[in-house]
């Protein structure tokens, strides 16, 4: 497996094949994923880009953070991977149980 880029401050207007020509300067590229939302299917401003090899990634880490893409300066590192605690509860979750009905009597 190779090694993950983390892609942020993207352009909503920016592309994958944009994207895998711009890493690909530094070496092969396995994937490139931009982040979108699941109901708009528009891009979150995030993207994962995998690299074959490590020495490459870190070329292209150090060549791309701050590169100026249509006017907003990318934010490029090595993607951490996700754990158990990172995203918050979904649904109803965040809210402690509640019983439903009427409480009390009122006649």
């Amino acid at each position: 497996m190779g090694t993950r880029i983390f892609v942020g401050n993207l352009p909503f207007s920016a592309t994958e094949t944009q994207l895998n020509e711009l890493f690909s300067q530094h070496g092969e590229v396995t994937s490139v994923s931009i982040v979108k939302d699941k109901f708009t299917d528009r891009s979150r401003g995030f993207a994962f880009v995998e690299m074959t090899a490590a020495d490459a990634a870190t070329a292209a880490i150090a060549a791309l953070n701050s590169y100026q893409m249509e006017g907003r300066p990318l934010t490029v590192n090595v993607a951490r991977e996700r754990t158990e605690g990172s995203r918050p509860p979904r649904g109803n979750d965040r809210r402690s149980p509640r019983s439903g009905g009427f409480s009390g009597n009122r006649w």
